[in-house]
């Protein structure tokens, strides 16, 4: 006996228990491919055979003929057989591939020619996808509720920042100035280096208290944008245009029809929420001269596009390793509301972010 490792034995049993290469190949080709290849051998021996019994004399060729007939039938048949039993695997393959570039409302469609157990299986994989598609509803259903919970305590907060402690804050600032004013006026009262003192003192007090006015309004507005529920998305995007434009030297253009201000309040927060972050990501990591804000709205859909000619970067390789620029945070927004979010980017050449969400939402996702 040969053993393993010897010369001899290397045709006989190849390092790792594998086959040769050319059983190997063999063993790849299509069901159809081998099934036609082991009948053609039939058909060849079939003939061979026959030759050899008859001995080729001239009354033969009708019973050849008969043979070669019969024989190529059965192949043909057994072909045809095999094709409309393994059509449903096409189909299979066809709905996991649909499935794997996100279209969860792919099925496997029912087929009378399937063979019973590739039926089950398609049957399976139809109660799968059904039951990831409820469940994936669920939590979105859930991280929508999440999400507007969250939105709903930022504009409670928002409100008592800017009726509450701004209020406080304005009049403490008003008092103070009124404060300093009689300091100043009360010539005599203390030593002139007392009365200058108190003034100065006053002075610091109330710029200080200006200073915190200023930040609480700003957080007010940071966390809930009054004017976005008080005047619609168009004023608070060219609010935000504004802001952006007084702090940084990008100019940030907006256009937008005075129509969008009919958006429902949900898809109006979370268009908001895409453009703060996109223009914000811009500025800070991109630092373009400009960036063009576009809102449209038509009859089934509201659109908002945001392009920069900044420096670009590569959207795969930020997604993998900056989750800090807030892509997936505006992904899985507009997600949760059955929008469409596609980001285009290529360094040097800028950034452009397409935002479509419909305006009639479904109960599902």
């Amino acid at each position: 006996m040969l053993e393993r490792g010897a010369p001899g034995g290397r045709a006989a049993a190849r390092p790792g228990g594998r086959a040769p290469r050319w059983v190997e190949r063999v063993l790849r080709v299509p069901l159809v491919g081998k099934l036609v290849g082991a009948n053609a051998i039939i058909v060849l021996a079939a003939t061979v055979a026959a030759f050899a019994v008859h001995g080729g004399s001239a009354g033969d060729p009708r019973v050849l003929l008969i043979l070669g007939l019969a024989l190529g039938g059965s192949l043909l048949v057994n072909v045809t057989l095999v094709v409309i039993a393994l059509r449903p695997l096409g189909d299979l393959e066809m709905t996991a591939t649909r499935v794997w570039r996100g279209d969860l409302e792919a099925r496997v469609p029912a087929s009378l020619l399937a063979d019973a157990r590739i039926g089950r299986i398609g049957r399976t994989l139809n109660v799968l996808l059904d039951g990831l598609t409820s469940d994936r509803a669920r939590m979105r259903r859930l991280a929508a509720e999440v999400i507007s919970a969250g939105d709903r305590e930022r504009a409670h907060i928002a409100r008592e920042l800017h009726d509450s402690a701004a209020q406080s804050l304005a009049a403490l600032v008003y008092q103070l100035s009124a404060a300093e004013r009689d300091a100043a006026a009360c010539e005599g009262a203390l030593p002139d280096d007392g009365q200058v003192a108190l003034a100065e003192r006053l002075g610091e007090i109330r710029v200080m208290a200006s200073s915190v006015l200023e930040e609480v309004r700003l957080l007010a507005h940071t966390v809930h944008p009054r004017v976005l529920d008080d005047l619609g998305l168009p004023a608070a995007l060219r609010k935000l245009a504004r802001e952006v434009q007084a702090s940084t030297k990008t100019r940030v253009t907006i256009t937008a029809a005075d129509e969008a201000r009919s958006v429902p309040a949900p898809l109006a927060s979370v268009l908001y929420r895409v453009a703060q972050e996109a223009v914000n990501n811009a500025v800070r990591h991109a630092a373009p001269p400009d960036v063009d804000v576009r809102l449209s709205l038509a009859a089934s859909q509201v659109t908002l596009e945001i392009t920069d000619n900044g420096r670009g970067f590569d959207v795969e390789d930020a997604e993998r390793r900056r989750p800090g620029m807030g892509l997936f945070t505006m992904r899985e927004r507009v997600a949760l509301v059955n929008g469409q979010f596609v980001i285009e980017s290529r360094p040097g050449h800028g950034t452009r972010i397409l935002v479509t969400l419909p305006l009639e939402q479904r109960g599902t996702s």
